[in-house]
């Protein structure tokens, strides 16, 4: 999962003008990669530009605009921002962050794409907090607009400023957020699933009628069920996971027992064949 969100913001990236370095450990992923873009982006050029020389031409200077690298500290020195998508665990990315935070130039903003985790948390292992943020994107990035812009108590009003520019200049609709957990879009959503899931166990109704509800009911385009199997099961256990063992006395972040049990069996959404309903 990881590896395809590098990806997937390393290409629109590139494609809005900006000039960007993909880092992984596996110099194997980084060429699956680099031709996964190459294709994505013969698919994107066809589309806006049919098969003339213009496309060829974007293409080229898109392709040429994205290089790889097997080490974050060998290329950070040559960066303004540096977006952070690795395994969501704390303690990993202490290790990356402390690395890099004592070789990289002082101008160079540091970001997470966290989901689940405290930015705060995060960036306390630096000396830059001032110059520290969240920059959470929604998948697929290519075509989702959104992404949230999170600001911790101590990121500075130029830090903030310039991630709102460069959301923009990725032509995504950003909005501006405080350091909680989930932010805006995944605090109120997956407790919002959780208590779906807490309904069904209560016997107040059948999963595809609590969807149908909420669907014609609420304008939703995807019921609360048909969204957790396409989010995956675990996922959203492993974020309800986090924020109730950071805090336990909020009840709506307590892991209802019938999701940690389809997780358990492996039933975890669409991506395994079954989970709520079945693919």
């Amino acid at each position: 999962k990881q590896w395809y969100q590098r990806r997937v913001r390393a290409q629109v990236a590139a494609q809005t003008g900006h000039r960007v370095c993909l880092v992984d450990l596996d110099q194997n992923i980084l060429d699956q990669s680099s031709a996964r873009i190459n294709k994505s982006l013969q698919r994107v050029a066809k589309k806006k530009f049919g098969e003339g020389a213009e496309a060829q031409e974007f293409m080229d200077k898109t392709m040429g605009a994205i290089s790889t690298a097997t080490s974050a500290s060998s290329v950070v020195g040559e960066t303004d921002l540096v977006i952070e998508a690795i395994v969501e665990n704390i303690a990993v990315k202490h290790r990356l962050f402390k690395e890099l935070d004592a070789i990289a130039p002082q101008n160079v903003i540091f970001t997470s794409n966290t989901s689940s985790l405290s930015i705060s948390e995060i960036a306390e292992v630096t000396n830059r907090k001032d110059r520290f943020g969240g920059l959470h994107f929604f998948n697929p990035v290519p075509v989702m607009k959104l992404l949230e812009v999170v600001k911790t108590s101590e990121t500075s009003a130029e830090t903030l400023a310039s991630l709102l520019a460069f959301g923009k200049a990725m032509g995504k609709a950003t909005v501006e957020c405080s350091d909680t957990p989930g932010f805006i879009v995944n605090r109120l959503l997956v407790p919002n699933l959780a208590e779906a899931v807490r309904m069904l166990e209560r016997g107040v109704s059948s999963s595809k009628d609590i969807d149908t509800a909420m669907k014609l009911g609420a304008g939703h385009p995807m019921g609360p069920f048909q969204l957790a199997d396409y989010v995956g099961l675990d996922t959203i256990l492993f974020i309800l996971n986090g924020w109730h063992e950071k805090y336990p006395d909020i009840e709506m972040f307590t892991p209802p027992e019938t999701l940690k049990r389809l997780v358990a069996e492996g039933k975890l959404g669409a991506k395994s064949g079954e989970g709520f309903y079945k693919y």
